[in-house]
């Protein structure tokens, strides 16, 4: 759908603004929330070892997702970490993951004192290119994580593919997508397992919390040991329980019953975001410069965290991107740049000077790794391109939707004076 093309001066030039409403505020919640806490507080039971919400939780979250087992955990990032734990990753083992993607996804390889090797970016979606995977895999490889980024689905069928041949395990990091689906099913049923978030800015919300889905029973095991101080699903004592290494990553009551009530707003907001979503491309796609994340021919439902997409300055007469986030901001519409360049990071590289790392493989081996983690087309997208919109932007009106995009327009036809204002 094309707009109507106004000759108002954008608001950075003294003109109006654009969006005179406010997007909705997050997180929702109403008396069910309040109920809820309230509910666990009376019972007595604030943790899963003697309560019941967590484990009604899991169950229902299992039946939404269509998999066998669900288990909690007090994170996203904690829902990584069980799973390379209970794949037995450690020394030695090289793990492939996205270049662009949050930076709690490479921790949870180094945290296991793996090598984390960085795949670059297919720029268009804003995922992990799948061929930029196969090209780093070694006979180290011990597994592959991509990130269902900003909720928009990864190119599963390349990466399973990939993974199938190579017989390598997949752990999907869905923490930004639970409900998005590939060819019908949902992200997190593909690889092993799939880890997902429910920290404070995600779509199903309970401050921090995590959660693992898979349909392998034993792996499921496996992950419930090691996040219960490597004691099995049926045991909670003084013991020291199974296997070799365990931590305590378990999910409380509260967070399992605020999760339940959550879930009932789920299916509405997630069909609200993705209506808003597909408008505002339509919108965008008749704007030169602007191009939204590519969906990949998989792809049969976004569960949108982020809206994604990037900016082409040459055609808004070379404004450098900082200066349009602020035009954009001056109408507005707060948006952001994203994830950086994380393989060049200071926090990342600073890995090659680990003493444990140089103990582990020797400064030949993390000189290597420094000039494996090489990916050009994830520096141009952060450095020049990137921008998202939250997921509470979505949640507006479809007149919300054309007044994000009549600020572009504004600010495309006025770029040259812009340029010129300071």
């Amino acid at each position: 759908m094309e707009l109507k093309i106004t000759d108002e001066k954008p608001a950075l030039l003294g003109g109006e603004k654009a969006f005179t409403g406010a997007f909705p505020r997050w997180p929702v919640y109403d008396r069910s929330e309040e109920e809820a806490l309230h509910e666990v507080l009376y019972s007595n039971k604030w943790g899963r070892l003697d309560g019941s919400s967590t484990a009604k939780f899991e169950a229902e979250y299992a039946r939404v997702m269509g998999m066998k087992h669900c288990l909690t955990t007090s994170g996203g990032t904690t829902a990584l970490f069980t799973m390379l734990g209970a794949l037995g990753i450690g020394p030695g083992d090289e793990v492939i993951l996205p270049a662009y993607t949050f930076v709690a996804t490479y921790n949870v390889v180094v945290l296991n004192y793996a090598l984390p090797i960085l795949a670059d970016t297919d720029i268009n979606s804003f995922q992990v290119d799948p061929q930029k995977m196969r090209k780093a895999i070694t006979k180290e490889t011990k597994a592959l994580m991509p990130v269902h980024m900003g909720g928009v689905p990864a190119d599963l069928d390349s990466i399973m593919d990939l993974a199938q041949k190579h017989k390598l395990p997949v752990i999907e990091d869905a923490c930004q997508a639970p409900g998005s689906e590939w060819k019908g099913k949902k992200v997190g049923s593909y690889g092993v397992g799939g880890a997902f978030s429910f920290q404070s800015s995600k779509n199903l919300n309970c401050a921090e919390g995590g959660a693992i889905t898979t349909n392998d029973s034993a792996f499921y095991q496996a992950c419930y040991a090691f996040h219960h101080q490597g004691q099995t699903e049926s045991t909670a004592s003084f013991g020291t329980g199974e296997g070799t290494r365990g931590t305590n990553a378990r999910m409380t009551e509260w967070q399992s019953r605020m999760l339940l009530a959550q879930m009932v707003r789920q299916q509405a907001q997630d069909n609200h975001r993705s209506e808003n979503a597909a408008y505002l491309s339509s919108l965008f796609n008749d704007i030169k410069g602007i191009y939204p994340a590519r969906l990949y021919g998989g792809t049969t439902k976004v569960s949108y965290h982020l809206y994604m997409f990037r900016y082409d300055k040459a055609h808004f007469a070379g404004m450098p991107r900082e200066r349009f986030i602020q035009a954009l901001r001056a109408e507005g519409i707060s948006t952001s740049t994203g994830y950086g360049r994380l393989n060049t990071d200071p926090y990342v590289l600073a890995l090659g000077q680990n003493k444990h790392y140089l103990k582990i493989y020797g400064e030949k081996i993390m000189k290597q790794w420094s000039e494996r983690n090489q990916c050009p087309q994830n520096d141009k997208l952060t450095s020049e391109q990137s921008l998202w919109l939250g997921q509470s932007v979505l949640l507006g009106s479809r007149s919300d939707m054309e007044q994000i995009a009549e600020s572009v327009r504004k600010i495309q036809k006025y770029a040259k004076e812009i340029m010129t204002t300071h």
